[in-house]
């Protein structure tokens, strides 16, 4: 906590908050709430999503930046400004700095995404990457702003910043013609919950103020169940935005006494609510900005009639790289997919047999590797139309036809590595290689299994729906003495497009 701000008298919170009303719109934008449809229709009430996103540096945190700079005095600009951050409040200050003419540095945790640490530097600030994780970049800032004499300005833990963050609530307050049931903010330090509570509160008394952390990272909670602010041990850092081990005490004395309710989220519910505003905006956010919808969709499932529920999303400073893995965890978290491992017979046909069983569920996945065993283990990934009911249906099905299966759809390691990772080398001799391409659409897959036929032996399998046109299969084939034909014949009268890999590099290396 910077020492100078703790030393300061009890604030006048309406009164800043007024005087933040004049200064947060020199960089920031008033956003708009827009009613998310799509939600709305799958929820069963009204969702909207206040647009922190489309501010000019993606995220709300420039209005607390701007204020807390402009409550400076001269001389405190002119020996320039330091922060630590993992880009939201970083840029916020840049932009801020950049439009006072001031020394801005920067400090950042190294696991930063990139395409944060490029914004900061295009705004003119002075970068530096210390540590792994928001806590050990705050320590460095701290102990370079003494060395330098450089202002700290806090992410979150000082009032000029949570008044900066309440102007959101003032704009709500404009925005919604009556108060909503519950409003739901993402919650890090709490500078943003607490700034718009303290904004909200006496105007809504009836509304539910939620807040939305990550199960892995749920600091406010903890200071809450404990009386204090309290350090985690650890924090996942999925959703960089709200990574904080220890919540300010400002924030906390605040959240404290007006929040209703702290919700978590796993991290498949919050990609699966990234997924959601992008069906509904068109617009990728970060993993933290979609954590109030994820907790709105949460609450409005054991919550009927809820009514109209505001949720905030309060940044889009994303990773490109990142959306294969968003969009693998949201399947699983909109239970749009579930992950099975199945034991089958190693001979001729079972596989054919087995996708049998599956009828004409859309397969998401499929790995195999011929193994000398008895039984044959396959990892399969299938998506679903009915969600847990069907997921649950489709178990008990493949259980009935005599199979040994297991639900791996909650597991961390089949999720993140093993299906990944399934398969191996094998030593199938003539064995042959290849990859193909057909449409994607169902019995797609079935149908190459029955072209194939019994003549060759599958050796390997591996398939995945890449959300494309094509479906792309790689399969190992052994002939056998049922052999009439060779496999390309096979293949050339499925009229798909293929390839041999049987002399490349990658399968002699890592597969043969």
């Amino acid at each position: 906590m910077d020492p100078v701000t703790a030393k300061r008298p009890p604030f006048d919170w309406q009164a800043e908050i007024d005087a933040a009303m004049n200064e947060v719109y020199r960089v920031a934008i008033e956003t708009p709430l827009e009613l998310m449809h799509r939600v709305s229709t799958s929820a069963g009430c009204n969702v909207w999503l206040k647009r922190e996103d489309r501010q000019p540096v993606f995220s709300f945190k420039l209005r607390g930046a701007m204020n807390k700079m402009a409550a400076l005095d001269n001389a405190a600009r002119e020996r320039g400004v330091i922060c630590s951050s993992a880009g939201n409040h970083a840029q916020g200050v840049a932009l801020a700095a950049q439009l006072l003419k001031c020394r801005a540095v920067i400090v950042m945790p190294t696991t930063t995404p990139s395409i944060k640490i490029s914004a900061v530097r295009t705004l003119d600030a002075e970068v530096v990457l210390k540590g792994d994780t928001y806590d050990a970049a705050q320590a460095h800032a701290i102990e370079l702003a003494e060395n330098d004499q450089l202002t700290f300005i806090h992410p979150f833990d000082d009032p000029h910043v949570i008044a900066g963050q309440a102007t959101i609530g003032r704009e709500l307050l404009q925005q919604m013609p009556t108060a909503p049931k519950a409003l739901f903010v993402p919650v890090g330090g709490g500078g943003l919950a607490a700034g718009i509570a303290l904004a909200v509160r006496s105007h809504w008394p009836s509304t539910r103020l939620i807040g939305v952390e990550p199960d892995e990272s749920a600091s406010m909670l903890a200071a809450i169940r404990n009386g204090a602010p309290i350090e985690l041990n650890s924090v996942g850092i999925f959703a960089d935005g709200v990574a904080v081990r220890r919540v300010g005490q400002h924030t906390f004395t605040v959240c404290n006494e007006l929040l209703d309710d702290i919700i978590t989220v796993s991290t498949d519910a919050t990609c699966a609510a990234i997924r959601d505003i992008f069906e509904d905006t068109r617009t990728v956010v970060e993993p933290a900005g979609a954590l109030a919808i994820a907790g709105a969709r949460q609450w409005a499932a054991t919550h009927p009639d809820s009514g109209d529920l505001v949720a905030l999303c309060c940044g889009a400073n994303l990773n490109f790289d990142r959306l294969r893995h968003i969009a693998e965890r949201a399947a699983v978290g909109e239970h749009r997919e579930a992950l099975f491992a199945v034991h089958i017979a190693e001979r001729p046909g079972s596989f054919r047999e087995f996708c049998k069983v599956l009828g004409e569920v859309g397969v998401t996945e499929f790995n195999y590797r011929h193994s000398s065993d008895a039984l044959a283990r396959i990892f399969v990934g299938v998506a679903l139309s009915d969600g847990l009911t069907q997921q649950a249906s489709l178990l008990e099905n493949i259980r009935a036809a005599g199979y040994e299966a297991h639900d791996l759809s909650d597991n961390e390691l089949a999720q993140l590595h093993v299906r990944h990772l399934a398969g191996g080398r094998s030593s199938n001799d003539g064995e042959r290689l290849y990859r193909c391409e057909f449409p994607e659409r169902p019995g797609a897959l079935a149908l190459f299994l029955e072209t194939l036929g019994d003549d060759w032996d599958i050796t390997l399998f591996h398939y995945r729906n890449h959300g494309s046109d094509y479906g792309r299969v790689l399969v190992g084939l052994r002939s056998t003495e049922k052999r009439s034909l060779g496999p390309e014949d096979r293949l050339d009268a499925l009229g798909y497009r293929y390839a041999e890999e049987t002399g490349k590099p990658a399968y002699q290396l890592f597969l043969k």
